[in-house]
């Protein structure tokens, strides 16, 4: 089923409300985010800029479902993620959502191909091993140990581990904030393509203004606010990006 079918044709994918997230520590109270709304669109590259605290991972583990909000409403499609239990939240993230963090989380006894294997053994209309990790240009290092693969080829790894199962979403946390920027353009092209290729709604979180330039749109958050969305005229290739 198409990413425009499963939100009902309209080509929004999240639709979020007055999404606010607040921590407590002990009498203190943290506001991650106070009062999001926001609409991601099927197939878009989205990037989340801000500093450090602007409460963009927060608002990414919502959407993703691996956090819940304190208020607002958070809409997939049809689905309030907001008010459902930890069951759906587990069969949403588990049938939608490939996620991509900064740090790889591959299995060291393991090699690419299994890596990749743990999901497409259980997903439901998975593709091969093989076919994910050629998406990322590793087709010559499926049986190599991630030991013996460089950083960014184990980022590229964990991409092709999200996108094994074919999600509609592809949420990717700072993907490239333990690489070197030349090493980070191999991993923002491999993003890049797996957007355009398979269509993937793809939102990646940074800091670096400069990998905003490759988006469909970028938003910038402050405070636990969305401060500004602009969308870009022309997307930059990642390798045209300098930083």
């Amino acid at each position: 089923m198409s990413v425009a079918a499963q939100t009902g044709g309209s080509g929004v994918v999240f639709s979020a409300r007055g999404v606010t997230k607040v921590y407590r520590m002990g009498e203190m109270e943290i506001h991650a985010l106070r009062g999001v709304d926001l609409d991601l669109y099927a197939g878009e590259l989205a990037v989340m800029l801000g500093a450090s605290g602007s409460g963009k991972s927060t608002l990414l583990n919502i959407l993703g479902g691996l956090d819940s909000a304190t208020a607002g409403e958070v809409r997939y499609g049809e689905q309030n993620l907001v008010q459902a239990s930890d069951r759906v939240l587990t069969q949403f993230r588990r049938d939608n959502v490939g996620f991509v963090f900064q740090f790889y989380n591959l299995i060291s006894s393991l090699t690419a191909r299994e890596n990749v294997a743990i999901v497409t053994d259980i997903a439901r209309e998975p593709m091969t091993p093989e076919e994910a990790l050629a998406l990322v240009g590793l087709e010559a290092r499926m049986d190599h140990f991630p030991s013996q693969l460089s950083g960014g080829e184990q980022q590229r790894v964990a991409i092709a581990r999200a996108i094994a199962k074919r999600p509609a979403v592809l949420m990717c946390d700072e993907p490239t904030g333990a690489l070197d920027s030349k090493t980070g353009i191999r991993v923002l092209e491999a993003l890049e393509h797996v957007n355009r290729e398979l269509g993937t709604t793809t939102v990646v979180i940074t800091h670096n203004m400069v990998i905003g330039e490759m988006a469909d749109r970028v938003i910038q958050l402050s405070d636990g606010r969305v401060a500004e969305i602009h969308s870009n005229a022309t997307r930059r290739a990642p390798a045209e990006l300098h930083w």
